[in-house]
């Protein structure tokens, strides 16, 4: 598989995702946002990916993606928007590990933090995963918002990624009207630590 960042949010890059694999699909053909994604690198299985037919008018390679942007005050903040992966590599890790190759990247472009709002707990675990961390604060739909700081500011905060932070995030969840898998996942979850953080992909782009 390969990590790819196909343009930062000045470029316009765009996705053409299938609806019927991809939540959010409408989302990446936006131009207004970056994107990066996972893709299939081998050559043979790329095409057989991307279909027999010619005409077809979707990026069959792609397995995952992300879109994102600038915060609109703090040009050193970059907000990730829309996480998505394909419908038969859910649960893969491919969510996890291309943010957090996206913030490796983030950081060499000089961005001092990566943040996204998350409105259930299993994207919360995810993001968690990734190296991100409750902030204490939601947006005005509910969303718990994330934060992973980037290059020199990762050593501000000593209890960053600690228990009770990772735990008050939970709590909120926990106070809502919610699915049985995710109450089940969240009770699996009690007085638990945060999960490990995991390395960016090491094949990927540079």
């Amino acid at each position: 598989m390969e990590y790819r960042v196909l343009g930062w949010p000045a470029d316009g890059p765009t996705l053409r995702l299938d609806y019927r694999q991809f939540s959010y699909a409408g989302k990446f053909v936006m131009s207004n946002t970056g994107k990066a994604v996972v893709r299939v690198d081998d050559e043979t299985s790329a095409e057989e990916a991307r279909g027999a037919d010619d005409g077809d008018e979707f990026d069959r390679d792609v397995l995952a993606a992300v879109a994102f942007n600038e915060d609109r005050t703090d040009s050193g903040t970059l907000w990730i928007r829309y996480v998505t992966v394909r419908q038969d590599f859910r649960g893969d890790g491919l969510g996890p590990g291309l943010v957090a190759f996206l913030a490796e990247r983030a950081t060499g472009r000089g961005y001092r933090r990566l943040r996204i709002a998350v409105n259930n707990p299993f994207a919360y675990e995810a993001l968690y995963k990734a190296g991100f961390a409750y902030t204490g604060r939601q947006t005005g739909l509910a969303e718990l918002v994330l934060e992973r700081q980037l290059g020199d500011e990762c050593g501000e905060e000593t209890d960053y990624r600690e228990r009770g932070r990772y735990q008050s995030g939970l709590d909120v969840y926990r106070a809502r009207d919610l699915g049985d898998d995710e109450r089940a996942f969240l009770g699996s979850r009690v007085d638990a630590d945060p999960p490990e953080r995991i390395d960016a992909p090491e094949r990927a782009d540079v």
